[in-house]
C-alpha cells in the first residue's frame, strides 16, 4: 500500500481559465505576438512567441510579476491550460530573454493595440479622454542593466518614464 498527501497535481490558479477565455474573445495575446520581431532560429524553437507572452501576461494578471515563480508555474497545469499546452512552459531564463526582445517599434505597436482594443469597447467616443502619467520609481538591489541613480529617490532604480 501507498499513501501520498502532497495533493497530487493541483493548481491555486485554476482562473487562468476563465483570464484564457477572456483573451480568446479580445484576441490581444494573439494581436501582441503578431507584431513581435521573434529573433530566434526557426527551427530551435520550442515556445511560440504566443506561448511566451500568454504565459507572461496571465502570469502577470495572476499577480506574479517576478519571473522567479515561473520555474514553478511552469509545470502548474492550471497555467499549461491557459496557455493550451500539455506540457512544461517555458522557463524563467526562457522568459527573461524573451521580455529583452522589444524595442521602440514594438512599443509603439503594444501602445497602437491598446489604443485600438479600448476605443472598440466603447459605444461612442468619449467627449474627453484623460491620460496621466505618473513617473513611479522601480528600486533595484544590484547592477541591473538600465538602472540608474535617482537623487529624487535616493537610490538605484528603473524609472519607466
Amino acid at each position: 500500500m501507498e499513501a501520498e498527501f502532497s495533493g497530487g497535481e493541483v493548481t491555486s490558479d485554476g482562473g487562468m481559465v476563465l483570464i484564457r477565455g477572456l483573451d480568446r474573445r479580445l484576441g490581444l495575446t494573439a494581436q501582441v505576438a503578431q507584431v513581435l520581431e521573434d529573433p530566434r532560429e526557426p527551427g530551435k524553437i520550442t515556445h511560440t512567441a504566443l506561448d511566451l507572452v500568454r504565459q507572461r501576461v496571465f502570469g502577470l494578471v495572476a499577480g506574479y510579476e517576478d519571473l522567479n515563480n515561473y520555474d514553478t508555474l511552469r509545470h502548474d497545469p492550471g497555467f499549461q491550460t491557459a496557455v493550451e499546452r500539455d506540457e512544461a512552459l517555458a522557463s524563467s531564463p526562457t522568459l527573461c530573454r524573451f521580455e529583452q526582445w522589444g524595442d521602440r517599434r514594438t512599443a509603439w505597436e503594444l501602445h497602437r493595440i491598446l489604443v485600438e482594443q479600448f476605443i472598440a469597447s466603447q459605444r461612442s467616443a468619449p467627449a474627453e479622454l484623460m491620460l496621466d502619467f505618473d513617473g513611479t520609481d522601480d528600486p533595484v538591489h544590484g547592477k541591473q542593466v538600465g538602472s540608474f541613480f535617482h537623487k529624487y529617490y535616493d537610490g538605484y532604480c528603473f524609472l519607466p518614464l
